[in-house]
C-alpha cells in the first residue's frame, strides 16, 4: 500500500494540471467573450497641454493671448474606414493627404496618436465633432494658438510654432513631443520655460468605437496642467501702435527706453507685419510669403541691422576725451575744413560748440590727440596703443559687443582695435591717417539702434545704464525678471562731464534739428547722418526728455531718408510728445513724417 502512494499523488498532480491546461485552452481559443471584454475598453493616455502664458503691456493692456484650436488626431492600429470617398468630403481631406498622414502615423508609432489634421478652428471642429464617432482610432487633442487683440509689437513678442525634429533631439529635458509647440522668435522664446507651464496626464477608458467610458482608476494616476506664468512687458502698446503707424512706408528702426529702470517702452522694426499672420493653419503659408518679401519684415532691425552711428557719436567721443584729460572744455579748435568736411556754423568752437554744431573738424583733431599720445618711441605703437585704450573707453558704453536684451539674436556691432586694422593693412602699415573717420562715428564703427538708444539713455542718466528689457515683471512680481535687468552699469566716466553734453544736447536742438523741438517739454538730442555706400545715407536721431528729469530715451533709424534732423529726429519728436503728453499738438509735423518726402 506505501509503494503506491507515489502514484496516487502523481496521478492527482497530473489531473489537476490537465484541467489547468484544459481550462487555459478553452478560454484562450474557445471562449472569447475575455479577448471581446478587453477589446471593447482600452486605455488611452492623454497629454493635457497648459495655456501658455500670457503677456501685457506696461499698463496691464493684454497683448498676447491664447485661443483654442483642435488638432485631428488617428491612432493607426484602431483606424478604420470602410466608405474612403465620404470620410474625405466629410473631414475636408485630400486622398494623398489621408496617405501621407496615415504612413507617416504608423512610422511613427502604432498605437499613439499622430496628427491628421492640425489647428481646426471652433468652427471646423463643430463641423466635424458628431462624425468622430463613425471612426474608430480618430481623437481631439485640444491645443491653444497664439492671439493679438491688436497687431503690432511682432518683433519683439515673436511666434510660436511646432517643434522640428532637430529642437526635439536638442531636448534634453525631455519635456517636449512631436507636434509640441514652443517659442520660436522674440519674447517667446527668450521666455520659453516661464511662458510654456507644465504639462499634466489624463487617463480614460474607451470602447473599441472611440467612446469614453470614465476616468482611468477613478484618475488616481491623473496629474494636472499648470498655466505658463503671465508676463507684463515694458512696451506700452499705444506708444508701439504710433511708431508702427509712423513708419508705414519706410525702412528702419525706433528704439525708445525709459532711462532710469531701462525698461523698453518701445522697440519698432519698419516694415512689420500682423503678428496674427503666424498663427493658426495658414501659418506655414504666411511665413513663407514673409520669408520671400524682398523688405525682410522677419528681420529685427532694432537688435539686428548695424550701421554706423554718424555725428551721434562725437558725443561719445567728447565725454571719453574730457575724462582721459585730453579735451579741455574750453579749449577751442578752428573748423579747418582742409582736414575734414564740415558745414557752415560759427568758427572756432570749443566742446560745447562742437556738439551743437557737429564740427567734424574739431573731432578730427581732438580724436588724434586721443590716439597718438606718444606712449612709446614708435609712432606706429603709439596709434596702435592709444586705439586699444580708446576702444577700451568706448566698450563701456555697451558698443561692440551685445547689450544683453531679453531676445536672442543680437548683434554686437562694432568698435575696431587695432589687430582689426593690422589684419586689413598688415602690421605697422596703418596711421591715424588711415581711420580718422573713426572720430566722427564714420568707418569701421557700426552700431545696433538698441544700442543708440541706450547712449541715449546714459546721457540721460549721467554715466549709468540699465541692460535694456521688454519685461517688467513675471506673475505681477518684479523681482522675478532675471537679475541681470536690476543692475546699475556704470560706464566709467565721471558724472559732471555730462553737464556740458546735457545742455549741449539741448542746444543742439535748435542748431541741427529744429523740427525736433516740443512747445514746453525741454528735448536733448543730437542728430546723426549715417553713410551708406548702397544708396542715399540713412537718418538717425537720439535724444531725452524732459532734460531735467528724463523720462524717454529714443533713437531712430530711418534708412536712406537723408539728413538726421528731418525725418529722424521729427519722428522721435512726435513720439517723445506722444508718451509724455498722451496726443500730438503739431499735426502738421505728423503729416510731414507720414508722406514721407525728407527733401524738404
Amino acid at each position: 500500500m506505501n509503494d503506491r502512494r507515489p502514484l496516487i499523488l502523481a496521478s492527482i498532480i497530473v489531473s489537476i494540471a490537465l484541467v489547468l491546461v484544459f481550462r487555459l485552452f478553452y478560454l484562450q481559443i474557445i471562449d472569447d467573450s475575455f479577448s471581446k471584454r478587453a477589446e471593447r475598453n482600452a486605455i488611452q493616455r492623454i497629454v493635457d497641454h497648459p495655456y501658455r502664458g500670457l503677456v501685457y503691456d506696461r499698463n496691464n493692456e493684454l497683448l498676447v493671448y491664447n485661443n483654442p484650436v483642435f488638432d485631428l488626431m488617428l491612432i493607426p492600429k484602431e483606424f478604420h474606414v470602410q466608405d474612403t470617398a465620404r470620410f474625405l468630403q466629410l473631414f475636408d481631406l485630400e486622398k494623398e493627404t489621408l496617405k501621407e498622414a496615415y504612413a507617416k502615423a504608423r512610422a511613427y508609432s502604432w498605437v499613439k496618436p499622430s496628427p491628421l489634421k492640425k489647428q481646426l478652428s471652433t468652427e471646423e471642429f463643430a463641423r466635424i465633432q458628431d462624425y468622430l464617432i463613425d471612426y474608430p482610432g480618430l481623437m481631439i487633442l485640444t491645443r491653444s494658438v497664439r492671439a493679438y487683440p491688436k497687431p503690432v509689437g511682432a518683433s519683439a513678442l515673436g511666434y510660436i510654432g511646432e517643434i522640428s525634429g532637430a529642437q526635439l533631439e536638442r531636448d534634453s529635458s525631455r519635456y517636449y513631443r512631436q507636434g509640441d509647440y514652443l517659442g520660436l522668435s522674440g519674447l517667446e522664446r527668450y521666455y520659453e520655460h516661464t511662458l510654456r507651464g507644465k504639462k499634466g496626464v489624463k487617463y480614460t477608458m474607451v470602447n473599441v468605437r472611440g467612446i469614453e467610458k470614465g476616468a482611468y482608476k477613478n484618475g488616481e494616476l491623473d496629474t494636472a496642467s499648470v498655466a505658463g506664468k503671465n508676463l507684463i512687458s515694458s512696451i506700452d502698446v499705444d506708444l508701439q501702435a504710433y511708431g508702427e503707424f509712423l513708419m508705414q512706408g519706410k525702412r528702419g528702426s525706433i528704439v525708445a527706453i525709459e532711462p532710469k529702470t531701462g525698461e523698453v517702452l518701445t522697440m519698432i522694426s519698419a516694415p512689420s507685419y500682423d503678428p496674427n499672420a503666424l498663427t493658426g493653419a495658414q501659418f506655414g503659408t504666411n511665413y513663407l510669403q514673409l520669408t520671400r518679401d524682398e523688405s525682410k519684415p522677419l528681420f529685427n532691425r532694432p537688435i539686428m541691422a548695424t550701421y554706423p552711428p554718424g555725428s551721434i557719436f562725437k558725443v561719445v567721443q567728447t565725454l571719453i576725451g574730457m575724462q582721459m584729460g585730453v579735451i579741455n572744455p574750453n579749449a577751442t579748435y578752428a573748423c579747418n575744413r582742409s582736414l575734414v568736411a564740415c558745414h557752415a556754423h560759427p568758427n572756432p568752437v570749443n566742446a560745447f560748440g562742437a556738439i551743437r554744431y557737429s564740427c567734424n573738424p574739431y573731432y578730427h583733431q581732438t580724436f588724434r590727440i586721443m590716439i597718438n599720445q606718444e606712449l612709446s618711441k614708435n609712432t606706429f605703437k603709439d596709434t596702435a596703443l592709444g586705439l586699444d585704450i580708446w576702444r577700451e573707453a568706448a566698450m563701456k558704453f555697451g558698443l561692440g559687443q551685445p547689450l544683453g536684451i531679453d531676445l536672442y539674436n543680437e548683434k554686437s556691432g562694432q568698435i575696431p582695435a587695432s589687430s582689426y586694422y593690422d589684419k586689413v593693412y598688415g602690421e605697422a602699415r596703418w596711421r591715424y591717417s588711415t581711420i580718422y573717420s573713426l572720430s566722427i562715428g564714420q568707418g569701421e564703427i557700426l552700431v545696433t539702434p538698441l544700442q543708440m538708444a541706450n547712449l541715449a539713455a546714459i546721457f540721460a542718466n549721467k554715466g549709468y545704464f540699465y541692460t535694456p528689457h521688454l519685461v517688467k515683471a513675471v506673475d505681477g512680481d518684479p523681482e522675478a525678471i532675471p537679475a541681470q535687468f536690476r543692475e546699475k552699469r556704470f560706464v566709467g566716466i565721471d558724472e559732471k562731464h555730462f553737464d556740458l553734453v546735457q545742455d549741449a544736447m539741448a542746444a543742439a536742438i535748435y542748431g541741427t534739428a529744429g523740427r525736433a523741438a516740443i512747445p514746453d517739454i525741454e528735448i536733448a538730442g543730437k542728430t546723426g547722418t549715417a553713410q551708406n555706400r548702397q544708396g542715399e545715407d540713412h537718418s538717425v536721431f537720439i535724444a531725452f526728455a524732459p532734460k531735467d528729469d528724463p523720462k524717454i530715451a529714443i533713437a531712430v533709424y530711418v534708412e536712406n531718408a537723408g539728413w538726421g534732423g528731418r525725418a529722424a529726429a521729427s519722428t522721435a519728436s512726435l513720439l517723445i510728445e506722444k508718451y509724455l503728453r498722451g496726443h500730438i499738438t503739431r499735426p502738421n509735423l505728423e503729416e510731414y513724417v507720414l508722406r514721407g518726402d525728407f527733401t524738404l
